[in-house]
């Protein structure tokens, strides 16, 4: 469904994506791990049109979408959140999501229908409704974090690009956050997030891709990746050898 081809991507002197090969297949959850600074953001901020690499392709149902405008490839199928909610304070939760459903995809709503869904994808990723109607000035940061996936949900995605969408939480939301992820999988969207919780990681993904300085050093299931000795020397660390 998604290909990246040799991606490259720097900033100045400082590689930030180094040469970075990955797949993505349809229904999938596959989860992006690794240290601060690996560059997991730089590469789906590269996937989802925010920046052009410098060298390599991006391939999205088998059409090149390497440099292409960040709202046409979020049109084409493509979402992304980030790891700070980055919304306009003056709007309503409801507006800000509706916003995306009428704007953020081709298929063309009525006002009114879209508002309907903006509260439908609200309620689905756990805002309460009183809290619809209130100006994101006013939520707090797990509230606008809610808001923010619901957002991205509303553009109707093929696949979606979740950046650490567990900040934050204690345990028992992460606990729900896990339960949302897999029911957004069973929707029909394909996956693809950074964390760095490894509960959550481990307990969501099918597969784990491991970047280090860059690099992809390690590529397999979460028992696979659990026992690769480059990622325990590189970011796991020894409590999590078997």
């Amino acid at each position: 469904m998604l290909e990246v081809q040799g991606v490259v991507k720097k900033f100045g002197g400082l590689v930030a994506v180094n040469n970075v090969n990955l797949t993505v297949r349809k229904g999938e959850i596959l989860g992006l791990v690794g240290s601060n600074g690996a560059g997991k953001t730089t590469l789906l901020n590269i996937i989802s049109g925010i920046y052009r690499p410098d060298s390599g392709s991006v391939y999205f149902n088998d059409k090149n979408i390497t440099g292409m405008n960040l709202d046409k490839i979020c049109k084409a199928g493509i979402s992304k959140t980030f790891q700070h909610a980055q919304l306009f304070p003056g709007l309503t939760a409801c507006e800000g999501v509706t916003v995306s459903a009428l704007f953020g995809n081709h298929h063309r709503v009525r006002r009114d229908d879209a508002e309907r869904e903006a509260r439908e994808h609200l309620t689905f990723v756990g805002l309460p409704p009183e809290k619809h109607d209130t100006t994101l000035a006013h939520l707090n940061m797990i509230e606008l974090r809610r808001v923010q996936l619901a957002r991205a949900l509303a553009s109707r995605p093929q696949i979606l690009l979740l950046d650490e969408l567990t900040t934050g939480l204690n345990p028992s939301e992460g606990t729900e956050a896990i339960h949302l992820i897999k029911k957004m999988r069973d929707r029909g969207i394909t996956i693809v997030m950074i964390e760095h919780v490894m509960r959550v990681i481990m307990g969501v993904s099918d597969r784990i891709v491991v970047l280090d300085q860059g690099e992809k050093i390690a590529e397999g299931t979460p028992a696979e990746i659990v026992s690769n000795q480059a990622v325990i020397d590189s970011y796991l660390g020894k409590n999590y050898a078997q």
